[in-house]
């Protein structure tokens, strides 16, 4: 089920009035339901994979906690490692192997006979996978307790308002929350319909809107080179800021309307001065768990400084292919690998330029030191973003290589009236996307806040109001609701 369709208008306000009126102790089992129903509303027999994930889990997690020796209980973690590992290789990454094996055995002439497999990717596989593997791999580390309640564990795996595409919730904080009595809270169900509007406000206004320009440039390429190619790219930027944090910010409003905190998701990430910066305020969540699941088993920051590197670029080209089963998502993870090293590396040089020139003593200095910092970050972002949009490999390396060729020629600049806009593109829908980024941008700028919105809460109440009407009316007269896919509902 999608959060921008009719179908979840209906389904929200059901299970919260259900939720609210009937006794605490049948909460969990209203909320399982719910979460179960709005899985299988998009297909309903992929709820067997959740099922056979939670089982093994459950299980695992149970024995692990029972043996005191060390090998036993790396038994049980490889049980649920390999199930749901093997269970996400093979809906998500099996073709994409096979593939590229065949494709080097033909590259020699050699026979190979191994069929790839016409299936459809679960969605949200990766995200409710990653969250299950922590809670059995803390237990293992002994950071936990195994949950005993089926049911209240079965809920943590599936639990609606993330289940598809996060945040990637940790049980130390979210399963705690499913035991404790939640009231009606009017100040809470404020909060959380606001944080709910700022989500559909920038899905389904800025992110639908600027996709057609997206599509228009980014599947067929060829067509374009110069200022278009860098106009989608930048748009692609804001498309995918969007409607990923759009998601994530539904998602924390409903679970607060219900009494649930989930954790931040987004924290103004194209205000970055740096790559390292950017990951710390980017998909929060997915982050922070490559970090403590990935990087730092492999010795993280506590080693030599060349596997220091080495432990970065391999924890970004894993998340490269955690993205998407593509070259181009690899590509993309092992760039942004790249960059943190080259910013591991040059950190030293710039701090000693920093203190010799003394930038950070001259206000107007520091300042421009800032923005020159935050433009650099964008545009590398933004060059990334390139192999992950691209529709394949050969599409990346024609943007990456036509982007910048001829914009100096006008012709470059009129590819924007003569091909994009009589294309279907909506000039006054632009328009209003465009302002409605310009709004985003000022109202992020000043609060310094990815909810913005929630920073009007302590405004006079006619300023509060005004600004609710106001984005619920643009949301009404200018939002998109042809194809309501999220972008992450792929991975």
């Amino acid at each position: 089920m999608l959060f921008n369709s009719f179908e979840f208008l209906i389904f929200f306000p059901l299970v919260t009035i259900a939720y609210f009126m009937i006794p605490h102790k049948y909460r969990w089992a209203l909320l399982l339901g719910a979460s179960y129903y709005f899985y299988m509303a998009w297909k309903p027999e992929y709820i067997i994979l959740i099922i056979i994930s939670t089982v093994i889990d459950y299980f695992a997690s149970i024995m692990m906690e029972k043996q005191d020796d060390k090998k036993k209980r790396k038994r049980f973690l490889y049980l649920s490692l390999a199930s749901n590992l093997g269970i996400l290789f093979f809906f998500k990454y099996f073709n994409f192997f096979n593939d590229s094996i065949r494709a080097v055995m033909e590259l020699f002439t050699l026979e190979y006979s191994v069929r790839s497999f016409d299936i459809l990717l679960p969605m949200g596989i990766s995200f409710y996978t990653f969250q299950t593997l922590s809670y059995t791999i803390d237990v293992y580390r002994g950071r936990r307790k195994a949950e005993r309640h089926f049911g209240i564990f079965a809920l943590y795996v599936t639990f609606f308002p993330q289940l598809v595409a996060g945040p990637i919730e940790r049980s130390d904080r979210l399963l705690p929350q499913f035991y404790e009595k939640h009231e009606f809270d009017y100040n809470r169900i404020v909060s959380g319909l606001r944080r709910m509007l700022w989500g559909f406000f920038k899905k389904m206004v800025i992110a639908d809107g600027i996709a057609i320009i997206v599509d228009r440039v980014y599947d067929s390429p060829q067509q374009f080179y110069g200022f278009p190619l860098i106009l989608a790219t930048v748009c692609f930027a804001i498309q995918i800021y969007c409607d990923f944090s759009g998601y994530s910010d539904i998602a924390i409003g409903s679970a607060r309307i219900l009494g649930f905190d989930l954790m931040e998701n987004f924290k103004s990430p194209y205000f970055s001065k740096s790559i390292s910066e950017f990951w710390k305020r980017w998909h929060i969540s997915l982050s922070s768990w490559f970090k403590d699941y990935v990087y730092i088993p492999l010795g993280g920051n506590r080693v030599k400084v060349q596997r220091v590197y080495f432990n970065l670029f391999i924890t970004f080209l894993v998340s490269g292919l955690w993205h998407g089963a593509d070259w181009t998502f690899v590509i993309w993870g092992a760039l942004h690998g790249v960059y943190l090293v080259i910013g591991r590396i040059i950190k030293p040089l710039k701090e000693k330029i920093i203190k010799i020139t003394r930038i950070d003593n001259i206000p107007i200095l520091n300042l421009l030191h800032g923005m020159i910092q935050r433009i650099i970050t964008f545009s590398l972002v933004c060059y990334g973003w390139v192999f992950f949009r691209a529709e394949s490999l050969s599409d990346a390396m024609y943007i990456s290589k036509n982007m910048f060729n001829g914009l100096g020629n006008m012709k470059s600049l009129t590819y924007i009236k003569d091909i994009l806009l009589p294309s279907g593109v909506d000039k006054e829908r632009l328009i209003i996307v465009f302002i409605s980024v310009l709004i985003l941008l000022v109202t992020q700028a000043i609060s310094r806040r990815d909810d913005a919105i929630e920073s009007v809460h302590n405004k006079p109440i006619v300023m509060r109001w005004v600004s609710y009407y106001f984005i619920l009316i643009i949301i009404i007269l200018f939002a998109v609701f042809e194809d309501g896919n999220f972008i992450y509902f792929q991975f």
